[in-house]
């Protein structure tokens, strides 16, 4: 019954958050006259037009979509209430599941009761026990799907080169354990236009990355409602044959580095004729005391995925050279991708390329250093991962919201309770 009940749910959640997003198609021709973006957001009675209307996107409408794990009987707080103060609390800056209760505690009673809690408020050990026990990636998409109603850029049109690109990364919570004393490690992508996590699992610590990631695409695509054209760029572990073939077999295209693990293909970018290439893109930047120059190189595989790699249609080589203190280094990376030169030119796949990077920079790096979760010493059930899906959430409501430090983010958003309880039970989409 329970199993019904949590596939019902997930149905329900679906059809809430499923964005028909767009964007990831092909451009029009050149010569077209229209590049029109529709973003719709189906409810579960009237769908309303588009995101501007905002309608079911307060934060309390959303959490109440995730399923009870408690008995009906003698619950006295809704789970609505508590997901959704886990969510305020990491927004202004706990880092523990004792922290959110804290900050609940000390919340004026009338913030309280708008959060759900007209019967007082739970002990710490009620909001642990609760939210170690949830679905840690349905919580994940219903947040994302809540971030996603609320991002501004998702409700107007987009550039007619506009393309989705989604960065692919894992990160080890250090201090989390599981009951075996392993460490818990975690498989994220995120939305690099807009910085929110789409989707995050819990990797097998029996294996590695590898089997998550089709789990994880999986649940990209159910949150999106599809794939078609969107870019996957991740690091050297994800060149996997089986990899490129689930991306491209739902209309996706990739962008990846060949390294030691794919050791022919990368034998073969390398023995490319790069001396005959002309440069396609050179970028020069200077800044900390160092400089550096990027210059990248592609080249059109005549027979897509001729090489040892499935559907590859361009190599790429991209070479950076550093000074720093008088001293140079150099490093050359080749990678393939499906998208053709007419849809992916020298300059786009430098920016895409470095694209890889902001998961490390902009959340997992923020994690660490803001929220200090290498030292949250989470044991229990899905609470490390539960915990990951709160930070990951706050780090993307600070940045649809415009900001670029987010442990300020968090100081004035503790210290404006008041404000942010207001914000995030607003039904319509932020304004920057």
């Amino acid at each position: 019954m329970e199993a019904d009940g949590a596939g019902e749910a997930l149905k329900v959640i679906m059809e809430f958050f499923t964005l028909h997003d767009h964007r990831g198609l092909h451009p029009p021709m050149a010569s077209s006259l229209i590049c029109v973006l529709t973003v719709t957001t189906p409810g579960i009675d009237t769908p309303p037009p588009s995101v501007t209307d905002g309608e079911r996107g307060g934060l309390l409408a959303a959490v109440s979509l995730v399923p009870d794990p408690r008995n009906p009987r003698g619950v006295r707080y809704p789970l609505a209430a508590l997901l959704a103060v886990a969510v305020c609390a990491v927004l202004a800056g706990a880092t523990s599941f004792t922290a959110i209760a804290d900050w609940l505690y000390d919340l004026d009673k009338p913030d309280q009761q708008r959060l759900g809690f007209d019967r007082g408020v739970p002990a710490g050990t009620t909001v642990w026990r609760l939210l170690t026990r949830l679905d840690d990636v349905l919580v994940s998409r219903v947040l994302a799907g809540w971030l996603r109603a609320r991002t501004p850029s998702l409700a107007v049109p987009r550039p007619c080169r506009y393309r989705t690109v989604i960065a692919v990364d894992g990160k080890t919570l250090r201090g989390a354990r599981l009951a075996d004393g392993r460490q818990v490690p975690l498989l994220s992508a995120l939305d690099t236009s807009t910085g929110i996590v789409l989707a995050q699992v819990t990797v097998d610590t029996k294996s590695n990355e590898i089997p998550s990631f089709t789990p994880l695409l999986d649940a990209v695509e159910n949150l999106l409602g599809g794939l078609a054209g969107v870019l996957f760029v991740a690091d050297a572990l994800h060149t996997q044959t089986g990899h490129a073939e689930q991306i491209t077999r739902r209309g996706a295209h990739l962008l990846l580095q060949a390294k030691g693990n794919q050791p022919t293909l990368h034998a073969q970018l390398k023995a490319v004729p790069w001396a005959q290439i002309p440069v396609g893109d050179r970028t020069r930047d200077r800044g900390h005391g160092r400089k550096e120059t990027r210059t990248v190189k592609a080249v059109t595989l005549h027979t897509p995925g001729g090489i040892a790699f499935p559907h590859a249609r361009q190599a790429v080589r991209i070479t950076r050279t550093r000074t720093v203190e008088g001293k140079t280094s150099r490093e050359t990376a080749y990678l393939v991708t499906s998208l053709p030169a007419a849809d992916a030119q020298p300059a786009d796949l430098q920016k895409w390329a470095r694209s890889e990077w902001l998961i490390e920079n902009q959340i997992h790096h923020v994690r660490d250093v803001t929220f200090r979760e290498d030292l949250h010493q989470a044991r229990t059930g899905t609470g490390p991962a539960v915990m990951a899906t709160l930070r990951n959430t706050a780090i993307g409501w600070h940045r649809i919201n415009g900001e670029t430090n987010i442990a300020r983010a968090n100081r004035r958003a503790d210290r404006r309770s008041n404000d942010l309880i207001t914000a995030v039970t607003s039904n319509y989409p932020n304004t920057q």
